[in-house]
């Protein structure tokens, strides 16, 4: 198969939202407020949407869309579910901001902590990025620390000293990817291959004692969809315990969507610390990071790691945050969500089977990814194709002329929420026969 650079959209098919966006470019860098909502890696311009509703968005054409993005993991329940609506509505009725303790954030605190294996405190903040930046403040500063130990292909938000990549060799120091990172603080990250139980065996037998924490996404899911052992999530465990550092699971996309007890639950794991977002905000701006009494009260204004937000604990987010997780235990949501997504498993796998190119279906509970040009499901950013991201690009907008919205990168995954269908399945599987069918 030979893939060419993918055409953009066609003139006047997209042409209020092209406005919009030329409109946008002019105020915004490069017309988008995260980077990942750019086009680059696929060509074209990016849709501006105008609403959404279920498992549907409607660009500001009026073209709608049946969506796999979920605003990138946080929509559990589909965009506007109306429980989430009225709680907000009637939550901004009682104040939009207090900059002091509500009830809402003391009940979702509450079933975190319930929910969520061997924590028994939280801290709200208000986003992802925020969560990570300090619970690794907060693991420096337990155990005295300043080595911290991250793997590529894990991405754990725009901090600093995790903005790096891996470099050659079993065990890097870490060097920045974005320009703005001084080398100097990069230089206290050590960067890891995922999958490789030598390489921190290695490195912890080399630098163990200066180790502050390891953080990884227990199911890495921002550069694909690379599921790991449960072996080596276990050897990571080990190896912090027996050196005395605190082992950090990022469960800001797992967390709460893996099930009530995220990968640590599903892989039977307890983690020293863990970080949340996503679908604890129920579509608001909502981060929070957990561990037990012992770690979590050297946290101000107990101990001396300082932390804090004019934000945090919103009423109106916690309020979203609170009624989705209520909303996912009252209607058996999880076990739900399996369902579908073993059946897209099941409908989607024949499908690729007949692929023009080699194509693995990843998946786990309602994320799901595909591999392209991959035998097998890669577990490390080392095992992927980069050549994979042309041929996604004729599949992303032949979909997208479809009516069939997945995220603009091949190593984005996407989501299924209680809004999706069978039928919606269904309608993927066609689509990318459809897609097959133009691209070969």
């Amino acid at each position: 198969m030979v893939v060419s650079s993918p055409p953009g959209a066609a003139k006047g098919k997209h042409a209020l939202s092209d406005a919009w966006f030329a409109r946008a470019k002019k105020v915004t860098p490069g017309g988008v407020n995260s980077p990942v909502r750019a086009f680059g890696s696929v060509g074209g311009t990016p849709l501006v949407i105008r609403s959404a509703a279920g498992a549907t968005i409607i660009d500001s054409d009026g073209r709608e869309y049946l969506d796999f993005v979920g605003s990138w993991g946080p929509l559990i329940l589909g965009h506007a579910h109306p429980k989430i609506v009225a709680a907000v509505e009637a939550a901004c009725r009682r104040g939009t901001s207090y900059g002091a303790p509500c009830q809402p954030e003391i009940e979702l605190a509450e079933e975190v902590v319930a929910a969520y294996p061997g924590v028994d405190q939280v801290r709200f903040v208000s986003s992802g990025t925020e969560a990570v930046m300090s619970a690794v403040r907060l693991a420096r500063g337990a155990t005295g620390r300043d080595l911290v130990v991250k793997f590529s292909g894990c991405y754990h938000g725009h901090v600093d000293y995790l903005l790096v990549a891996a470099g050659s060799g079993l065990a890097t120091f870490g060097q920045p990817t974005s320009k703005g990172v001084p080398k100097e603080l990069a230089a206290l990250t050590r960067v890891l291959p995922l999958d490789d139980t030598a390489a921190a065996e290695k490195l912890f037998a080399e630098e163990g004692d200066r180790i502050a924490c390891v953080i990884i996404e227990p199911v890495p899911a921002n550069n694909g969809l690379l599921l790991q052992r449960p072996e080596f999530l276990q050897t990571l465990r080990a190896l912090t315990a027996k050196h005395g550092a605190l082992l950090i699971f990022d469960e800001v996309i797992s967390g709460f969507r893996v099930g009530a007890g995220g990968a640590a639950a599903y892989y039977n794991i307890k983690p020293d610390l863990a970080t949340f977002g996503k679908v604890i905000g129920g579509g608001m701006p909502v981060g929070g990071f957990a561990g037990p009494r012992r770690i979590m009260q050297n946290l101000s204004p107990e101990g001396g790691v300082y932390q804090a937000g004019t934000l945090s604990g919103n009423p109106v987010a916690m309020t979203a945050g609170l009624t989705t997780l209520r909303t996912l235990q009252k209607e058996d949501g999880w076990k739900r969500l399996e369902a579908l997504g073993a059946y897209l498993e099941q409908t989607l796998t024949p499908v690729l089977a007949d692929a023009p190119v080699k194509a693995k279906l990843c998946r786990l509970g309602s994320m799901f990814w595909i591999a392209w040009l991959a035998d097998t499901a890669p577990r490390s950013a080392e095992a992927l194709d980069q050549k994979a991201a042309g041929v996604y690009a004729r599949v992303f907008h032949s979909l997208l002329d479809q009516g069939i919205a997945l995220a603009p990168s091949a190593f984005e995954i996407a989501f299924l929420s209680l809004a999706h269908t069978r039928r919606d399945v269904d309608r993927l599987a066609a689509g990318l026969r459809n897609a097959f069918a133009a691209v070969a």
